[in-house]
């Protein structure tokens, strides 16, 4: 079982920070739904573990079968697991593959809802203003985009906040999570979505990050948020890990 396999047994305590967010998450989704109802609607969830924050949701619903979903992933086990979830909903598809890498997105049709939930506290700030100045590309007119990032110092949500807004997206909300430092941010992009690169890359997962620790032991774990404690400076990390494949195990 890898690190990040058992970082998700954090779930099954209801009490947890991360359930706390789950909960926050899941809440905006099944919000976005009731809006969009009843016109088909197509999800990209970006490292979607084992896809809970959408799937639950879809399970408690009646119009399930408006909602193509695309969950990307890297770790096959929690694939698994999402792929199980899934079982009986048409249309939901789990990708095994690298969400960082652009490649993953390019025969598939861009979506009315992105979620960007537990990985913009996991790259560098420099990945955090490049995926969210490339996340139009993926998205329809209108799309929702929901993500998440912790408050924890230096907190860099103001910042994140403010290049949704230089993107395109407007706010929706921005919801603090109770008894935690994590926070989920809720914007619609409301200019013209814009042409996609098939190849390159949105962003590289920072050692110490999730499961990145199994690759350099010695280096800082992620926090019960999921997200990476320092070193976040890119330059930094590749002083210290200037080899390793950060991006194998999610």
């Amino acid at each position: 079982m890898t690190y990040w396999q058992r970082w998700h047994d954090a779930y099954a305590d209801p009490t947890s920070s991360l359930s706390r967010r789950l909960r926050v998450v899941q809440d905006q989704v099944a919000r976005w739904l009731d809006e969009t109802a009843p016109r088909p609607v197509r999800v990209l969830s970006l490292c979607a573990g084992d896809g809970r924050d959408v799937l639950e949701v879809l399970a408690t619903r009646t119009d399930v079968d408006r909602v193509t979903a695309t969950l990307v992933e890297l770790d096959s086990d929690l694939c698994a697991r999402a792929r199980g979830t899934a079982r009986g909903m048409e249309g939901i598809e789990v990708l095994t593959a690298d969400a960082g890498d652009l490649g993953a997105y390019a025969d598939r049709p861009a979506a009315d809802l992105v979620l960007l939930c537990g990985v913009l506290g996991n790259i560098s700030d420099a990945d955090v203003e490049h995926t969210i100045a490339a996340l139009p590309s993926l998205c329809v007119p209108g799309a929702r985009v929901i993500w998440t990032r912790t408050r924890r110092a230096p907190d860099l949500t103001p910042l994140v906040r403010a290049w949704f807004s230089d993107n395109g997206f407007r706010e929706v909300d921005f919801l603090p999570v109770s008894q935690s430092a994590a926070s989920v941010g809720v914007a619609d992009l409301v200019v013209p979505p814009r042409s996609r690169h098939e190849d390159g890359r949105l962003f590289t997962f920072l050692p110490g990050s999730r499961n990145a620790r199994a690759l350099a032991p010695g280096l800082p774990g992620a926090d019960a948020e999921g997200e990476a404690r320092p070193p976040r400076d890119a330059r930094i990390v590749k002083g210290v890990f200037p080899d390793a494949p950060v991006t194998l195990e999610r």
